[in-house]
């Protein structure tokens, strides 16, 4: 009898708001991922903002691409990980324009099932917040959904944070999608009553916080591996019905 096809593990991250975090949590993510499966790859479908690649010269790359890369235990071509790479850093529907470009959510989802099929685990990345317009037509929230993933919100304790966390939680399930889970990231270390603020969100997102990222003058995402929780299906090997053997 033919063995039961593995499913493979695996979530969208979304964020708050742009920079709160979401790179270093993703590659967060691959580390602690990489503690239970050995295939392990991150995905940027869409990267805005190039910088001149530190090894290949004459190329261009997104910062967090290399650090999902780093962070990764399998290497795959850049047309997987990151199927579109565009030169200005501004939101994706403006830089695609901008480049000549238009973005289309099929292809990047065909993307993601490739991925899927060489690896154990796969953490794919958004830009920018839930809303964030990829065309005249598409948010991030249509790839999202495309790609059927459960989401983790990143969420940037700063002043403010409540109403941006609560604001993203409410619009991912209005999108038919799963709040696996939500990580807290202290990037404000100036921030007033973090405590209590975490605290409130603990209390009324309805999810499960998957860890506390501690401030940091020099981020470390291998080091923050060990503040996450991982749900317990991400830590086992579950079967195409969702089971664990």
């Amino acid at each position: 009898m033919a063995s039961e096809p593995k499913a493979v593990v695996g979530c969208f991250v979304t964020g708050t708001d742009t920079g709160v975090g979401k790179t270093l949590a993703s590659s967060a993510l691959l580390h602690a991922l990489r503690r239970h499966h050995a295939r392990v790859v991150g995905m940027k479908p869409i990267a805005s903002g190039l910088i001149p690649h530190p090894e290949h010269a004459g190329q261009m790359v997104s910062e967090d691409v290399l650090a999902l890369r780093a962070a990764s235990s399998i290497v795959v071509p850049p047309e997987l990980d990151n199927p579109v790479a565009l030169p200005e850093p501004l939101s994706p529907h403006l830089s695609a324009a901008r480049a000549g470009q238009r973005i289309e959510i099929g292809p990047l989802v065909e993307r993601l099932q490739v991925l899927q099929a060489q690896a154990d685990a796969v953490v794919v990345e958004g830009a920018g917040g839930w809303l964030v317009p990829l065309n005249e037509r598409d948010t991030m929230a249509d790839l999202a959904r495309a790609m059927a993933l459960p989401v983790v919100l990143v969420v940037g304790l700063r002043l403010g944070c409540l109403n941006h966390a609560m604001l993203s939680a409410q619009a991912i399930r209005a999108s038919g999608l799963r709040l696996a889970g939500w990580i807290a990231n202290h990037i404000d270390l100036e921030m007033a009553c973090p405590a209590e603020n975490l605290s409130y969100l603990k209390a009324h997102m309805d999810a499960p916080l998957l860890g506390l990222l501690p401030w940091q003058a020099q981020p470390d995402a291998q080091a923050c591996a060990s503040e996450l929780v991982l749900p317990r299906a991400w830590r086992t090997v579950v079967t195409a019905q969702g089971s664990a053997p």
